[in-house]
């Protein structure tokens, strides 16, 4: 799981620095998470193929998430782009993108598929057979919501040695990965678990974008291996972030606390602090696995 940070500052872009977006690439997927203007130079300058991404997830509809994103359709369609591509957002996000181009005359030569989102419960809204995406509802001024990402179980490990002994055939080597039991080469059944290990563990990772302290968050990311949680304030500041709706970084440190995530990172910085240090200094008070994101920084996990 490898995730690469475009823009991780909130309100307006900077010279050097940038709003909101992700690339999460997971299990042969390779996702946009919100778009940011400058989120399509960004991409350019970490080398990330265009035509890898099919899904679009943006949290809300205030511009420091999404200004980007009608640049970026009509680069796709600029370049000539075939690939159906899906956009999962608040509802209004597909009269925004539709209107501008309706009045540029720029209407896509591939196929835009829209996801409105409208429920206030966590529900479903990606799945196939490698990876399965939720919505996280969150508390800002407007309509939000966070993506909870998680890869499916994969295939179980043969122990040869084992699988060798019980004289398995190989033609049914696949069916063992599977998790299947199998016939050997004598007619009895060997159980799957006495031949074979589970495979590597499944990754999860969990976007919350802005959002004010919401411990009704908790049940959903659950044990979460990586978890991005706003931290517009810091605690001297706590006042406006129950004002404007953010968090602290202190308060989204006990989120993950709470929640027992692996490591915490933070983003969606405000731009009136001298420097990001203090951010992680005040959630390690709480948690102790913290990490800043910054532009351009990429985890693999």
């Amino acid at each position: 799981m490898k995730l690469t940070i475009l823009g991780c500052y909130s309100a307006t872009p900077r010279a050097l620095n940038n709003t909101t977006s992700q690339v999460l690439e997971i299990n042969n997927h390779m996702f946009l998470i919100d778009c940011g203007e400058g989120t399509q130079v960004e991409l350019r300058k970490h080398k990330i193929k265009f035509n890898r991404i099919k899904h679009i997830f943006i949290s809300h509809l205030h511009g420091d998430h999404f200004f980007g994103l009608v640049g970026l359709i009509s680069t796709f369609r600029l370049l000539t782009r075939e690939t159906d591509l899906h956009i999962y957002g608040p509802v209004g996000i597909k009269e925004v993108v539709t209107l501008q181009m309706k009045l540029a005359d720029s209407w896509t030569n591939y196929n835009l598929v829209f996801h409105e989102l409208t429920s206030n419960n966590s529900e479903l809204i990606f799945e196939d057979e490698e990876v399965e995406v939720f919505t996280i509802p969150l508390n800002h001024r407007v309509y939000t919501n966070g993506f909870l990402f998680k890869e499916k179980e994969g295939n179980r490990k043969l122990d040869m040695g084992l699988v060798e002994d019980a004289h398995i055939h190989i033609a049914y080597y696949r069916k063992l990965a599977q998790g299947f039991d199998v016939l050997n080469n004598d007619g009895v059944l060997i159980k799957n678990d006495a031949v074979t290990k589970p495979g590597l563990k499944p990754k999860s990772y969990a976007f919350c974008s802005d959002t004010m302290y919401k411990e009704a968050i908790v049940p959903i990311i659950k044990d979460v291996d990586v978890l991005y949680h706003e931290s517009t304030f810091l605690e001297k500041h706590v006042h406006l972030a129950q004002k404007t709706k953010h968090s602290t970084a202190k308060e989204a440190a006990i989120i993950a606390k709470k929640a027992n995530a692996g490591i915490l990172l933070l983003g969606h910085y405000s731009t009136r602090y001298d420097g990001l240090d203090p951010f992680k200094d005040e959630a390690q008070e709480v948690f102790e696995n913290v990490e800043l994101c910054e532009d351009g920084k990429t985890f693999n996990f």
